[in-house]
């Protein structure tokens, strides 16, 4: 093997890893969650918010990630991102309490907001157009990797579990599940190390070299993994595209940013990743669980479930590799997305089907719930039958309940304009569900974070205000086979998304910006993807408690019509094109 194939290999295997932390980020939540929110007290609330914390982060650390990208280097600040997640993990597995668990998050969220963006930004600008599609590709294929370890990690722990609720105690069993969730935020560790050592190894990117005026180490950087001939090549059309007076020019382009050719690739970027976001995938994704049991699986069916998504995504992502410099990403983006769009409608139609006949139970809870103090219901089958039956008289001819089904419960409830929501809980459990109804849970500690939680709401007032059950809702809970055609639809989802916009929508980000706003416009179109992002997973458990899930499916499916018009009509092809060659064809020069 050459030395330029084997370097490329390796720069290959390094942008992977950062691919494959980021996939460990967005997945280990989603195996971690059904533990940590049986052992650490945490309200629906707070268990959204740990979960959207790595997204948060995400925001925070990409506001900056284009200025810093600049500043340090591409290389550099992939060195940092990796330290930083491997400083988060500690972190999180030791922590005792709400505060540390949701800063270990952030944390994690700030890496891989740098990553997001870095990682991408150095592998467009280091790889030659024809491998480009496919290492950027390198980088989604290794982040569906981690996804799927982290769901093979969780399910080593569910079939412990499972066997160990045979035979256990309760008290060894929640002793299980609070080390549980620890050890699997220990497991994620070691990827990290990898991508620091292989982060100091690598070459630093020789476009951010030349618009340091340092042409020489630009050039010596593009021989690592290109003949001579391209290297100068690039290096031409570098020079042709700053129109320097010397060498040394090249990092002080003249011209308003506000000129077409910076704007219109700049709002394409923005929409395409706000709207890869808007199909709820980082959701779909961190609730997976969650969602298969709602539909009818049991836990260890569900565990399952979220193992053979995270698998499909992984091995679909190798598909969409394969194709990325074949058809192109203006197709992949457009069938992606339609597939996409179909599949969230029949998801939302399973739910919709089941959620037919959830009643809302307020009054009897509101009766076992004495103002100002804890209450702690728990649903055993009897008391739930009796109060479907009460929710139900009256009306019989509308709806009819089907009898003998185990039913969930989830509980929305307020103090002042501050609520708060309990997980769900099944009558079905082999061990009684409890749901814990305190009215702590809806104050915010302090006015700092009243305002954050509603700045709308009189943090003052609030403490004198009644508890008050706004929702009890109370759903039969579906059949397996209902359980395992909404697994269908979630791995179509899956298998559209990874050969679609999982590999593309990195691409859509670095080869669409400009060189001169290439690293602060991705910073920016970043920040939006994840903005939407944080907002969805935030809000995620207290809207399905609200409104049920086949109204979320609807509405992810609803924003990805924008994507779907975005990719098939505006979005040029960008095939085996220098980064130089896209620039010119928003001057009109192609």
């Amino acid at each position: 093997m050459s030395t330029i194939r084997q370097y490329n290999v390796i720069l290959l295997l390094v942008a992977g890893l950062g691919g494959l932390l980021y996939g460990i980020d967005v997945g280990i939540i989603a195996s971690a969650l059904p533990y940590l929110s049986a052992t650490s007290g945490l309200d629906a609330a707070e268990l959204s918010m740990v979960v959207a914390a790595v997204l948060l982060g995400s925001v925070l650390s990409t506001l900056f990630a284009g200025t810093l990208a600049d500043w340090f280097g591409r290389k550099k600040l992939m060195i940092i991102s990796g330290v930083l997640f491997a400083l988060s993990i500690p972190i999180i597995a030791l922590a005792q309490g709400y505060g540390p668990l949701l800063g270990g998050r952030l944390l994690q969220g700030i890496s891989a907001g740098l990553i997001g963006v870095v990682v991408p930004l150095y592998l467009a600008e280091c790889l030659t157009p024809a491998q480009r599609g496919a290492g950027t590709g390198v980088f989604q294929w290794l982040l569906t990797l981690g996804i799927f370890v982290a769901a093979i990690i969780g399910i080593v722990f569910s079939m412990r579990l499972d066997t160990l609720m045979e035979h256990g105690t309760a008290s060894k069993i929640f002793s299980y599940k609070n080390s549980a969730w620890r050890d699997i935020f220990w497991a994620s560790l070691p990827p990290s190390l990898l991508f620091i050592v292989g982060s100091i190894w690598v070459a630093e990117s020789p476009r951010w070299l030349f618009k340091r005026g340092r042409t020489d180490a630009a050039r010596a950087a593009l021989l690592r993994s290109r003949t001579p001939e391209m290297a100068q090549t690039e290096l031409a059309e570098m020079q042709h595209l700053t129109h320097p007076e010397s060498a040394l020019a090249i990092a002080k382009p003249k011209g308003s940013l506000l000129q077409k050719k910076y704007i219109v690739p700049f709002v394409l970027a923005c929409v395409i990743l706000a709207c890869n976001q808007a199909t709820g995938i980082n959701s779909i994704i961190g609730y997976n669980t969650a969602i298969l049991l709602q539909a009818g699986l049991s836990d260890l069916q569900a565990h399952w479930g979220y193992v053979s998504f995270a698998g499909v995504n992984f091995l679909m992502t190798i598909v969409g590799v394969l194709l990325v410099d074949r058809i192109g990403r203006k197709w992949l983006l457009s069938i992606g997305s339609f597939g996409i769009m179909v599949s969230l409608v029949g998801v939302g139609w399973l739910f919709y089907q089941s959620e037919l006949h959830r009643v809302d139970c307020r009054s009897a809870v509101a009766r076992l719930v004495q103002q100002h103090k804890k209450s702690a219901i728990e649903l055993t089958p009897q008391l739930a039958a009796s109060w479907m039956r009460q929710s139900m008289q009256g009306k019989a001819g509308i709806l009819s309940y089907p009898t003998g089904r185990p039913v969930s419960l989830v509980v929305i409830y307020s103090v002042g304009k501050f609520s708060a929501q309990t997980p769900a809980i099944r009558s079905d459990s082999r061990t009684p569900g409890t749901i814990n109804i305190n009215r702590a849970d809806c104050l915010p500690d302090n006015a700092v974070r009243a305002f954050f939680a509603n700045p709308f709401a009189s943090f003052g007032r609030a403490q004198k205000d009644p508890l008050v059950i706004d929702h009890a809702w109370l759903t039969p809970v579906p059949t397996a086979a209902h359980g395992w055609l909404t697994l269908v639809a979630l791995l179509v989802f899956a298998s559209f998304y990874a050969a679609g916009p999982g590999v593309c929508v990195w691409l859509a980000l670095s080869e669409l910006m400009p060189t001169r706003i290439r690293s602060n416009g991705m910073s920016i179109a970043l920040v939006l993807n994840q903005g939407v992002s944080t907002i969805i997973a935030a809000t995620f458990l207290p809207l399905v408690g609200t409104w049920g899930y086949a109204m979320i499916f609807f509405g992810f499916a609803a924003c990805t019509i924008v994507y779907f018009v975005a990719a098939a009509f505006f979005l040029p092809e960008t095939r085996k094109k220098t980064l130089e060659e896209i620039e010119m064809i928003f001057q009109g020069e192609h």
